[in-house]
């Protein structure tokens, strides 16, 4: 592979890395540039998980450091959410991932919606950390949207912050620190699996690492010292790409002009 292909691998991690820890969706960048190098469909998935699991052990850690990362929440989160990426994870193959691209894109819609008319809910968190034990269908929740993560994990982040922040009651900030928490361990349970499964090109997802790593703790940087309401400008742009893409109206319009 040539020198050049290697630093716009570990730009598009970088950029995938600051997105996906802000808001979610960052996979949007590398899985393509991933399927661009030659990896089938399955491989770059299970390869692009190297690069998820090195930007959140960073993130998590810089969030940690900050001090917003309710640490004994997001381990009990986690646990329902790394149970439904191993049945996401083991299902991917036999879903049809164009109709759930689409199911996707609409759900990305009336998110978008949400966000925008409702900002308080994103901007004024009830909680610090989580009190208790979550609900059943808090829990409930989690599974589902490790099934989602294990399956395909592009836009993962955006449902995992929808569910902290509607669901539980964090702020933007906090919810990000969370789920980056989420992330990193349903991450660790689908890469096995796809591994286990020989998809996964290590040496090109290290180098993707790179990149995811630095974008990590570039945005951790920036979620604290820019705070909520920044974030929630940033998650309703990539909110309104993800939809958009993921609805296929990019190119339908380029099939009209």
């Amino acid at each position: 592979m040539a020198w050049y292909l290697y630093l716009a691998v570990i730009a598009a991690g970088f950029s995938g890395g600051f997105i996906n820890t802000l808001a979610g969706s960052g996979s949007l960048i590398t899985l393509p540039v991933l399927i661009f190098l030659g990896l089938p469909a399955n491989v770059a998935n299970g390869t692009n998980r190297v690069g998820i699991l090195l930007q959140n052990i960073i993130g998590a850690s810089s969030f940690r450091r900050h001090g917003v990362l309710d640490l004994r929440g997001a381990l009990i989160l986690a646990i329902p959410a790394i149970v439904g990426s191993l049945v996401g994870a083991q299902i991917a193959v036999n879903l049809n991932e164009e109709l759930l691209r689409r199911t996707i894109g609409v759900l990305m819609v009336a998110m978008l919606a949400v966000i925008a008319v409702r900002p308080q809910r994103w901007l004024q968190g009830r909680l610090d950390r989580l009190e208790g034990v979550p609900s059943a269908q808090q829990l409930l929740v989690m599974f589902l949207i490790g099934i989602y993560g294990g399956f395909i994990q592009a836009g993962v982040g955006i449902f995992l912050l929808a569910a902290l922040v509607l669901g539980i009651g964090y702020d933007l900030v906090r919810a990000n620190a969370v789920k980056v928490t989420i992330n990193l361990a349903f991450t660790i349970s689908s890469l096995v699996v796809f591994a286990g499964n020989s998809q996964v090109a290590w040496g090109l997802g290290l180098i993707l690492g790179m990149g995811n790593m630095l974008g990590a703790w570039t945005a951790t940087r920036v979620a604290v010292e820019k705070g909520n309401v920044w974030v929630r400008r940033l998650l309703m742009a990539v909110v309104t790409v993800a939809a958009v893409h993921l609805l296929g109206v990019g190119e339908l319009l380029l099939r009209i002009f």
